[in-house]
């Protein structure tokens, strides 16, 4: 459990406020609670753009004010910055943006110039993180750059679809395209397994005349293991913070959110990511999803997001620096503090991962890196110094929780088994 007072051998600048940016109506979202409890245990005041006033992340003793702010991320980008900006206004001081969606992170690097007057953030080409937000244009990007990824097709109409399902190796994997569309005009309600050719052009007849998917190559899960890593670069591309693990379950299975995962040293993977960040330029906070394929031996890139983590709080070093803390210490021109990473360490996100749990018995997927035994836990709401975000969970799950399964299950019945890989 975390304490009321963290004992870190560095000191963050209080006089530098920190705003959790989130785009569209996700309230339960448990990387908001836990970038709001990082630096607020260090004193700095902490600010949140929430659905509502009754949201986890509203209710933490360690926010100084909730801006109420419902959007869908479908806005007009200049409504979205303007509304940015009359926030900044409101809080009075320069601040630390932490955008918690790819929406959050595009636009704001897009807007730059406009928001670098009230707020503080990593600055990056405008374009890069809208392409790497993008399931064509990572891919793109990895193939310039010799990193492994899933065959992929981008089809443009109904008729490329049919020419691929004629040729395809099924089951395949769709997911939303682009980000911003998703949120106007969404194929598919997450990460989907399609194992039929039947079922994907059955699903297919709705996505209308330029279908805004990805069909990509599925990677059996009984043959792969999934990693993931969490880093924060400087304005050089050069590793402030960089941190590997492997997740040993996520819902919906195999395709969502992290439920449980653990801290494991892979020094082949970090040197991956952090050569793959140099040459592309980015700087600021990663989130990266990875599969190992164990019938080649190496590890494809599924998901590059341009942001925080909703599982950041996984990983802390040492000296008591997390991707979120070291961005913020950057940004203030403060030094960000070396250390290695709590090996053996777990995060649980204890809504989700108990139905995980009872799903991946009988998967037949493997995490052969996981310890046998935690080092520690660190548990994505429940927290002792800081309870309400959790009693607030708790209070507005089921509702949320029952519709998103009953929107799966609508899915998977029309033409897929179940969530695939990412």
């Amino acid at each position: 459990m975390a304490r009321d007072t963290v004992s870190v051998p560095f000191e963050a600048d209080r006089e530098v406020p920190g705003l959790i940016v989130k785009f569209g109506g996700y309230p339960l979202h448990h990387g908001g609670v836990g970038a709001i409890r990082s630096l607020g245990r260090l004193g700095v005041p902490m600010y949140a753009i929430t659905e509502d006033a009754y949201t986890p992340a509203a209710s933490s003793r360690y926010l100084k004010r909730a801006f109420v702010w419902p959007t869908t991320g479908a806005e007009d980008p200049g409504h979205l910055v303007e509304g940015l900006l009359r926030i900044g206004r409101r809080i009075g001081r320069p601040t630390v943006l932490i955008p918690t969606d790819e929406e959050a992170a595009v636009l704001i690097a897009e807007h730059q110039d406009a928001l670098a007057g009230p707020f503080l953030f990593p600055r990056v080409d405008p374009a890069l993180p809208r392409r790497l937000a993008s399931k064509q244009g990572l891919h793109e990007l990895c193939a310039e750059h010799g990193i492994a990824s899933p065959e992929a097709a981008f089809p443009e109409s109904y008729e490329e679809i049919a020419a691929f399902a004629d040729k395809a190796r099924f089951p395949v994997v769709a997911k939303n395209r682009e980000a911003f569309v998703r949120r106007k005009q969404p194929a598919v309600n997450g990460t989907t397994r399609i194992t039929t050719r039947e079922g994907l052009l059955s699903l297919a007849r709705d996505w209308g005349e330029q279908p805004g998917v990805i069909l990509q190559e599925y990677l059996p899960r009984e043959e792969a293991e999934d990693w993931i890593v969490h880093a924060c670069f400087d304005a050089d591309s050069s590793p402030l913070a960089l941190f590997t693990g492997v997740k040993v379950r996520s819902w919906p299975p195999h395709a969502g959110m992290t439920a449980n995962a653990y801290v494991v040293d892979n020094p082949e993977l970090a040197d991956l990511a952090a050569r793959f960040i140099k040459e592309i330029g980015f700087s600021g906070i990663v989130d990266l999803d990875l599969r190992f394929d164990r019938r080649d031996g190496q590890y494809k890139l599924l998901d590059f997001n341009p942001r925080m983590g909703a599982q950041f709080r996984l990983f802390e070093s040492g000296s008591g620096v997390d991707v979120v803390r070291a961005m913020h210490l950057n940004l203030t021109g403060r030094p960000v503090p070396e250390g290695e990473q709590r090996s053996g360490h777990r995060y649980v996100v204890e809504n989700i991962d108990l139905p995980a749990l009872l799903a991946y018995r009988r998967s037949g997927y493997t995490t052969p890196h996981a310890p046998a035994r935690a080092s520690g836990t660190e548990l994505a709401w429940l927290a002792g110094d800081d309870p309400m975000p959790f009693l607030t969970m708790l209070a507005r799950f089921v509702r949320p929780g029952a519709q998103h399964l009953y929107q799966l299950w609508r899915t998977n019945r029309r033409g897929s088994t179940g969530p695939a890989p990412k």
